[in-house]
């Protein structure tokens, strides 16, 4: 990764910088991994632990838990690349300037007031 200085950047800007970077490592661990691209995506439990930097008994607690999306066929585990990508985008927390965006939306949607 080159050396970046972050001056007088906006948000976004950060954001989209952070994008980059995160879809170039993404694909490069892919390209580099011929089962994953042969597979379009499809993981054992050993490949998806690597996937999510999760041990293998984790991975097995939340598939015991129903927590985290899972093929099994014949007694085996498969995982899609897309579907774990999406499980990890569903845990997002919002931020609190996001929360207050929405409070203040609801606020004035309800024509209330603060201070009531």
């Amino acid at each position: 990764m080159e050396n970046l200085i972050f001056t007088q950047l906006s948000i976004p800007e950060i954001r989209q910088l952070f994008r980059q970077e995160l879809e170039t490592y993404f694909e490069g661990k892919n390209q580099n991994n011929p089962a994953l691209t042969e597979n379009d995506g499809l993981l054992n439990i050993k490949q998806a632990s690597e996937f999510l930097n999760l041990s293998v008994p984790t991975l097995y607690k939340y598939v015991q838990s129903a927590r985290i999306p899972v093929n099994k066929v014949a007694g085996r585990l498969f995982f899609t690349q897309k579907e774990l990508i999406e499980w990890v985008k569903s845990g997002r927390k919002k931020t609190l300037a996001e929360i207050e965006l929405e409070a203040n939306q609801y606020i004035q949607k309800k024509g209330l007031r603060y201070g009531r």
